[in-house]
């Protein structure tokens, strides 16, 4: 990951959602990640590609602020 500000910015993004969800870290950093590389938040059946390395990072950011 080259902008650490980006990643910090989607983890406490993925962070939020999660305790809103009720604890579903991997689903919620995918659902922030989605939204920062299409620009909206994923539909209910929504299969399009997200960037898998951003995604790992931000991923495994948050599970090491938890």
């Amino acid at each position: 990951m080259s902008d650490p500000q980006l990643l910090q910015t989607l983890v406490d993004k993925s962070l939020q959602l999660s305790a809103s969800a009720g604890g579903e870290l991997e689903r919620s950093c995918w659902m922030v990640v989605h939204e920062h590389h299409h620009g909206m938040k994923p539909s209910e059946y929504d299969i399009r590609e997200i960037d898998e390395e951003l995604y790992l990072a931000v991923l495994n950011a948050a599970r090491s602020a938890q």
